[in-house]
């Protein structure tokens, strides 16, 4: 079973779950602008990517320049995409203890 953070508005987003769909994999969809994320599914799900806070985040977001985050710590950064989850890159795709970012959306494959 695989779980996707997903924003349907977003291109990228929506190529991966039509990659995930077209190879008949279950899925579950987070729509995580609607259900903002907490803490501990954050930090969890920067565990399972193996990656630091500002490599999971749209670092070219307005968002990102108004709340002064470029040298911004861990914590700090996590906050940001708690309170402002538009700045979680996306889509994110997980399954069981490892997840990917779908940037490029083939990327979802090394899941299946």
């Amino acid at each position: 079973m695989l779980t996707i953070y997903h924003n349907p508005r977003c291109s990228k987003s929506r190529q991966t779950l039509a990659l995930i769909e077209d190879n008949n994999q279950d899925v579950t969809i987070v729509e995580y602008l609607k259900n903002p994320l907490t803490d501990i599914e954050i930090k969890n799900l920067l565990n399972a990517l193996a990656v630091s806070p500002i490599e999971m985040m749209r670092t070219k977001e307005a968002e990102f320049k108004e709340q002064n985050l470029k040298n911004a710590d861990d914590e700090t950064l996590i906050n940001a995409m708690i309170t402002t989850p538009k700045l979680i890159e996306r889509p994110i795709v997980v399954k069981n203890d490892k997840a990917i970012i779908g940037r490029p959306p083939e990327n979802v494959l090394t899941l299946f």
